[in-house]
């Protein structure tokens, strides 16, 4: 892990911060573990660590941002988030974008956490603990360690969930080791643990890959149980979540200078949103891709405790973004965008959103609206034309014909 005095003299970090952006959770508790590793990586860097949150957590991204504009010139976005998936590819980048045509900030984008070997220390040690509680020994015992994940959308996530579960195995004494999940994709934890009983192992290991105790840790502990109860020959115990470990500074400040350095590397060979993979072809980018970005934003809400899924989203009936770049805010559509505000504001039956957007691609056909799920975009919109759009098609789906540029 390089350190500030590794690249540039002390006074190159005078006029610069980092922010730290966690996803947000009502658990208060998963809020304050961001802001802890944001205060641990302020004392590692030595310069101004903020943190801000995606959703459901103050402040918000754009918050931050305005804060940050009044006391540096220069931030550097670091994601406490594990793996790239939109909120990565999509939900920070627009709220980069929207922060750089607000304010006068240089912004660098770092990268996810992702796969680094001192997660996969950590990950070491919290398989060690739970062998130690086992009374299990994996270089004497079979002793087989399973890798579970959130579960995403987005196969370039899950598959690196299954290569840092192969990279686990890998010069270790694991008589096997197994990448699962704990919701919206499969392999199940269930089917799993089920599998794995059938090799007949003395003790599974299984860990959370999470960073904070919350639901979702909750529910690996309780489907490990149940196993553990249901195949009384086979030990099994899951152990602790990331948590605020001091390993992951060094991942943080690794991730910190490679994007202050313009070394970031994405993979975008493997990415959903840059190229066709078979079963998501509708999730390919441009304006797709940033339009289902906007109503996840929108739309995406930390589950409730009574609730069987890990989010539940409760998103408005239309959502509609008003391109507010360069191009089409020389041409009004600031005022495009109050007068949509205000006009479902006024509405009884609209129940919409409506949000700005960064470029919707259309330069020169503005102000463009565009209103999702619809798939509709508006060209050339005036600001009298905004009552048009909330009565006839917000309201009572009627397309306002005379203003369609294109159909998604």
């Amino acid at each position: 892990m390089s350190t500030p005095d590794d690249t540039a003299p002390a006074a190159a970090f005078d006029d610069e911060a980092v922010l730290l952006i966690g996803h947000g959770s009502r658990r208060e508790k998963s809020n304050r573990q961001v802001r802890e590793l944001a205060a641990d990586l302020e004392s590692q860097l030595g310069i101004p660590v903020d943190a801000a949150f995606l959703e459901l957590a103050a402040p918000a991204i754009d918050e931050a941002f305005a804060e940050l504009a009044t006391l540096t010139s220069r931030v550097t976005v670091v994601h406490c988030s594990l793996f790239a998936a939109s909120h990565v590819k999509n939900d920070v980048p627009l709220a980069i974008e929207r922060a750089r045509a607000r304010h006068d900030l240089e912004i660098d984008n770092g990268a996810h956490l992702g796969i680094h070997p001192a997660i996969l220390d950590l990950l070491d040690d919290r398989a060690r603990a739970v062998e130690d509680e086992l009374g299990v020994d994996r270089t004497a015992d079979d002793v087989a360690v399973v890798l579970c994940g959130r579960g995403s959308s987005d196969p370039d996530a899950n598959g690196d969930v299954h290569k840092l579960a192969r990279l686990l195995y890998e010069g270790r004494a694991f008589d096997r080791a197994e990448a699962t999940f704990i919701g919206v994709t499969e392999p199940t934890l269930e089917d799993t643990l089920h599998g794995l009983s059938k090799h007949r192992p003395d003790a599974v290991v299984v860990l959370p890959y999470m960073l904070g105790d919350g639901v979702l840790t909750r529910r690996v502990r309780d489907r490990t149980s149940e196993f553990d109860g249901e195949y009384p020959y086979v030990d099994a115990l899951a152990g602790d979540p990331l948590g605020t470990d001091s390993r992951l500074l060094d991942v943080l400040a690794d991730r910190w200078q490679e994007a202050r350095t313009d070394s970031v590397a994405m993979s975008c060979d493997t990415c959903k949103y840059k190229v066709d993979l078979e079963g998501y072809e509708e999730d390919v980018g441009g304006a797709r891709a940033m339009l289902r970005a906007l109503a996840h934003q929108e739309a995406h809400a930390d589950r409730d405790d009574v609730d069987d899924e890990p989010h539940s989203h409760d998103a408005p009936e239309k959502h509609v973004a008003v391109c507010t770049n360069r191009t089409c805010a020389d041409m009004g559509s600031p005022a495009v965008l109050e007068r949509l505000r205000q006009a479902t504001r006024d509405s009884e039956h609209c129940d919409a959103r409506i949000t700005r957007s960064s470029c919707l691609g259309r330069c020169g056909d503005g102000p463009m609206v565009a209103v999702y799920p619809d798939g509709i975009w508006y060209g050339d919109v005036e600001p009298a034309d905004a009552n048009r759009i909330v009565s006839d098609h917000l309201e009572r789906e009627r397309l306002v014909s005379d203003l369609v540029d294109q159909t998604l």
